[in-house]
């Protein structure tokens, strides 16, 4: 119930307090792209039931069908919305998501069904126990090192294979751990995140978190969401250069 009345309040404040971002997004969309401004995205939520996931739309509009993961430097997005996803902006929407109760501003990252349903082994879904949000740890690992892990020529095979099983151990230390007091700290490291990066900071250290989700992943084998990632990558926290973020 608490993280509730926080989850209306924080999106209720922040859609007044952003209203003149979301008029400058919509416009910058409308001038340089055709299509519509908003992006629906189908997703998984809570418990497995679908929903609409909001999103300010950085791509062309495609009239083919294409992969769901968006590659590095993905020929899709258009200049606007490469600006718009750097720095999150184009997460803003979701805010709606937040007030309808299909997401939480902190939560597990919602992923599309279709890699839920072929990918998600137990531990994967013990991150639909919780609503959906807009950060979580593994969002800021995304956000700052999945760039690295993603193969542009074939991104939804790289993202399944290096990025998600780390990212969903990610999700669930927090799932294990969740607390108001967590929620409000990841509110504040993506905060200075985006801010670091808007501002042109390259380099992020590991989250501290990461050692937990490592450790995790090598005492679960062979649960839906284990790579050779874990066994690759040593314990110890170290910087990587980041040349932008992706989703």
């Amino acid at each position: 119930m608490v993280k509730r009345l926080f989850d209306i309040v924080f999106a209720s404040l922040a859609l007044v307090m952003l209203a003149p971002v979301f008029l400058l997004a919509a416009i910058a969309i409308r001038v340089t792209s055709s299509g519509p401004i908003l992006y629906r995205a189908r997703r998984t939520g809570r418990g497995g039931t679908e929903f609409i996931m909001h999103k300010f739309r950085t791509m062309h509009v495609m009239q083919k069908s294409h992969s769901v993961i968006t590659g590095t430097d993905d020929a899709r997005i258009f200049p606007v919305g490469r600006i718009l996803r750097a720095i999150k902006i184009d997460e803003l929407p979701q805010l709606l998501n937040v007030l309808q109760g299909q997401m939480s501003i902190v939560g597990p990252r919602p992923e599309d069904p279709a890699i839920v349903a072929k990918h998600y082994g137990p531990l994967g879904r013990e991150t639909l126990q919780v609503r959906p949000g807009l950060a979580s740890y593994g969002s800021l690992y995304n956000y700052t090192h999945g760039h690295l892990l993603l193969n542009d020529a074939e991104p939804e095979a790289s993202y399944v294979k290096q990025l998600l099983p780390i990212k969903l151990a990610l999700e669930v230390v927090y799932v294990r751990n969740r607390s108001l007091t967590a929620d409000v700290c990841i509110i504040i490291r993506t905060t200075f995140t985006i801010i670091g990066i808007a501002f042109g900071k390259g380099s992020f250290a590991e989250p501290g978190e990461i050692k937990e989700a490592r450790q995790l992943l090598n005492s679960t084998p062979n649960q839906g969401i284990r790579s050779t990632m874990a066994s690759q990558i040593p314990d110890q926290e170290r910087e990587m250069n980041v040349s932008g973020p992706r989703y």
